[in-house]
């Protein structure tokens, strides 16, 4: 499965941005789609994920409340809506997708299979 990620952009603290991980070759469906972000000189950290099986969601812990991810009726786009956006999420934002249904790997980069190329999120004060 091919993974196109767009959507990002410079906004202002406060904005929201809406993000989206595009497939190609295949649907999404059964798989476990994910969003992870790298920020300068940091390492590549969990955002949010989508598990097609139940439906279920997942967040950091420093996006909940802020952050909804979500699915076409397609099963080929997630969507990452991003609102009350802050200084600190600027970052490259990348789309992943694994096959691999373990619920703890979910927040592990090393455990998805597909990746999109970054789309970058610049968040101004």
């Amino acid at each position: 499965v091919q993974l196109q990620a767009s959507g990002g952009g410079l906004v202002q603290a406060g904005a929201s941005l809406r993000l989206s991980c595009a497939a190609s070759g295949r649907t999404l469906s059964g798989y476990t789609v994910g969003w992870f972000r790298q920020a300068p000189g940091k390492d590549r950290e969990f955002v949010a994920a989508f598990r097609w099986s139940g439906g279920r969601t997942f967040y950091a812990d420093s996006v909940k409340g802020r952050f909804t991810i979500s699915r076409d009726n397609v099963e080929s786009t997630v969507y990452l809506q991003m609102n009350s956006l802050k200084p600190e999420d600027t970052a490259v934002y990348y789309c992943a997708a694994t096959s691999r249904g373990l619920l703890a790997a979910i927040p592990i980069s090393s455990s998805y299979e597909y990746w999109g190329q970054g789309t970058l999120v610049t968040v101004s004060s």
